[in-house]
């Protein structure tokens, strides 16, 4: 279940938005001002936030901005002013979407759904498990300091466990998946790779392990997950 912060001064736009993202099954949290925003922001994980620009305490620029810090997720602002200057300064502060009041509820929800799609494309190339994070654009694997460079196969190997993690996968399965269905060679070579991985990430057993599955195959597993 998708879990969204609502931040705004306004309990008649809370009370409208909780009922209707409520009623599309979302998880909704609420906050009266940005101070407070902030502050559940730091205890739970939310998923898209819809922030009020104008609110006491801390505004919906600077809510952005510290969100932005925190992680990156989905953040729409709400606003009474259609203003392009207003709209430019929501996105140079890191919003990804801005809709004026009042607005239809049907609209705000098409944005929804629109930025939880983008988000998941754009988490589909970026494979975090914990401090290790795959970009699969770059073709590079970090764990915010070093960079390491993995041969093609090993990347792919280490990319598809770890978009499901938990899930087990076969060697025939790993085959035809990284090394095609016409590959010739024998299926001890996804052992030979899952020994190498092992080897490099060995430091890092807090973060993630590959599990053999005696009888199945290899699977990930994410700590804390």
């Amino acid at each position: 279940m998708k879990h969204i912060l609502i931040a705004d001064d306004d309990p008649h736009i809370r009370a409208l938005l909780r009922h209707v993202l409520l009623r599309e099954g979302y998880r909704v949290t609420e906050a009266e001002d940005g101070v407070k925003a902030e502050e559940l922001s730091r205890t739970e994980s939310f998923d898209l936030a819809i922030l009020d620009v104008m609110m006491p305490g801390m505004d919906g620029f600077a809510l952005c901005e510290r969100l932005r810090e925190q992680e990156d997720l989905p953040i729409i602002l709400l606003t009474a002013r259609d203003q392009l200057s207003d709209k430019e300064q929501g996105y140079l502060h890191g919003t990804d979407d801005y809709v004026t009041k009042p607005f239809e509820p049907e609209e705000l929800l098409f944005r929804i759904k629109a930025l939880f799609r983008r988000y998941l494309r754009t988490a589909n190339d970026r494979i975090k498990m914990n401090r290790i994070v795959i970009d699969r654009k770059t073709a590079e694997v970090t764990d915010g300091e070093t960079v390491f460079l993995l041969p093609l196969k090993e990347l792919e190997l280490l990319s598809q466990l770890a978009q499901f993690p938990g899930r087990v996968f076969s060697r025939e399965e790993l085959i035809r998946l990284i090394w095609g269905a016409d590959y010739e060679g024998d299926d001890r070579t996804v052992d030979v790779h899952i020994k190498r991985l092992r080897q490099r990430f060995a430091g890092y057993e807090a973060d993630f392990t590959i599990e053999t599955v005696r009888g199945l195959g290899y699977k990930i597993e994410v700590t804390g997950r």
